[in-house]
């Protein structure tokens, strides 16, 4: 039997304890993250929730639809959990591993890689919890960008949102402006999305407009040092530094934060912040379902 767990398929890293991996590895085939391990989805016509869960050796057993494997473990179906867009490390199975279970309740999220069109990926500016600069979308006339998309049910997506607020606002992204398409083709009317509330950084010299996200965390960091003395001064003098010190002291997150936009680095996104927070107050309000027939309405 195929070994599933996330250390047997390269999954292991979790950035909220190794900063300088961040964002991490993330899914890119539909999966199933279950009790610490990773089970394929096999898009299908129809909704998420008919996609087969495929067995981890041929000849198993059926195949089993996703909500039957979800009401299985007690759990609510595809179609009463919310969408949520990853630009960051929350695309990273053992990340949400991490954040999201707890002693006897490991955590189980159907994730699946979506083409967003008219979004990319920046660098929020701000410096987070855990020291690192984490990811942050921006507005991009004409991109295509390949990014998962976690169904959360009510509990985890109030989790996500307490490792999000106050840097990130959730704000529902309209499939109708900016296209979304599984990997089964079927398009989505609409999705969750954690947007920066101070923008996104711009480079140091100016070049790059805004500064592109989601790669390499130590040279991001060494790029950023070498931009701006104050942030040597505070936070120098390289990548391992940066993280231990920020990491450890609020204090010095909210004034490395503060150099940022005293630098003129920060680039605001107007458009993505009004979007709307919830646009389904009378289905539950903050928190409640955004399942398929609330999508379809978007459109």
């Amino acid at each position: 039997m195929t070994d599933r767990r996330l250390a047997a398929l390269g999954f292991a890293d979790v950035p909220a304890q190794q900063p300088l991996i961040y964002p991490g590895r993330p899914v890119t085939r539909p999966t199933l993250l279950t009790a610490g391990e990773l089970w394929e989805l096999e898009p299908a016509p129809g909704r998420l929730g008919t996609w087969p869960v495929v067995a981890a050796t041929p000849g198993e057993g059926p195949a089993e639809p996703l909500d039957a494997v979800l009401t299985g473990l007690g759990l609510p179906p595809a179609a009463d959990r919310h969408p949520v867009i990853a630009v960051g490390s929350n695309a990273s199975p053992a990340q949400l591993h991490h954040k999201l279970s707890r002693p006897g309740h490991p955590a189980a999220v159907p994730m699946v890689p979506v083409d967003v069109h008219g979004i990319a990926v920046g660098c929020s500016a701000h410096i987070g919890r855990y020291g690192y600069v984490a990811s942050a979308p921006y507005t991009a006339p004409g991109a295509r960008t390949p990014l998962v998309i976690s169904w959360l049910d009510a509990e985890q997506l109030a989790a996500v949102d307490a490792t999000e607020y106050p840097n990130y606002r959730r704000v529902l992204l309209p499939g109708a402006d900016y296209r979304m398409v599984m990997p089964s083709g079927e398009r989505l009317g609409g999705a969750y999305l954690y947007v920066g509330e101070r923008g996104v950084l711009m480079s140091p010299d100016g070049t790059e407009r805004p500064l592109p996200g989601g790669g390499d965390q130590s040279a991001l960091l060494t790029r950023l040092l070498a931009g701006s003395p104050r942030l040597r001064e505070l936070l120098g003098p390289d990548p391992r530094a940066w993280v231990t010190r920020a990491g450890a002291d609020p204090a010095v997150r909210k004034t490395g934060t503060r150099v940022f936009q005293e630098e003129g680095w920060a680039l605001p996104q107007p458009d993505l912040l009004r979007c709307p927070e919830d646009a389904y107050e009378g289905r539950g309000g903050r928190g409640g379902p955004l399942g398929y027939d609330a999508l379809s309405a978007l459109e």
